[in-house]
């Protein structure tokens, strides 16, 4: 039996949609006045039940963060437990990662992107699917500032091979674990609720880092 998700925010609403960003005059116009550094972000892509974004930014109040979820559930249940927080300093995006990265986010906007365990749509015919594409590897290079880092998480290992292949490729991008294409641990990581859970069950997990280059094509 499903259960009815309460759509009532007690407190302010920081959900905004890629429309309402593109008319405010993008997201440091969003977090004026609530963070002292709106720009530049840090973004998680597809923030699931939302304890690893939430975690950073309640470490670090004085930065802007941005949440992008495609599910409206899960986007209804993270609004209300922000407004119950009090927490200022996130934003919501309920859409599709990719459409945010084209439309709601500036070129050397961001510090950090974290993409952590994607759907890893396992058959080859649905490879087409999978987040990590050349087109979006490139897009977020540019929408990085120099310097700045996209940090992905897999438990999948094809999906780490294919990973590791897109982001090597990347013009513009160092692996910042090289020679390695990627650890198996990284001490100075926050975890998942669904990673205690599948690192209870034995599974081996994929961690990458990369930056952004000072001239990235």
């Amino acid at each position: 039996m499903s259960r009815t998700v309460k759509t009532d925010i007690p407190g302010e609403d920081w959900r905004v949609t890629i429309e309402a960003v593109r008319e405010a005059g993008g997201f440091e116009k969003v977090f004026a006045g609530r963070v002292a550094k709106p720009l530049p972000l840090v973004v998680e892509l597809g923030y699931g039940r939302g304890e690893f974004l939430i975690g950073l930014a309640e470490a670090h109040p004085e930065q802007a963060y941005v949440g992008v979820e495609y599910s409206s559930k899960r986007t209804t249940k993270m609004a209300r437990r922000l407004a119950k927080l009090e927490l200022r300093n996130i934003a919501l995006v309920e859409a599709r990662a990719e459409d945010v990265l084209r439309d709601a986010l500036t070129d050397e906007s961001v510090a950090c992107f974290w993409l952590n365990f994607p759907d890893p749509w396992p058959k080859a015919r649905h490879h087409r699917r999978r987040f990590v594409q050349k087109e979006t590897v490139a897009r977020i290079t540019r929408r990085l500032v120099p310097g700045g880092s996209l940090r992905v998480a897999t438990d999948d290992p094809d999906y780490a091979e294919w990973i590791d292949a897109h982001l090597a490729a990347a013009p513009g991008l160092v692996n910042v674990y090289a020679p390695d294409p990627w650890r198996s641990e990284v001490s100075d990581r926050a975890t998942t609720a669904y990673e205690e859970m599948w690192r209870a069950e034995g599974r081996r997990f994929h961690f990458f880092e990369y930056q952004r280059g000072p001239d990235p094509k």
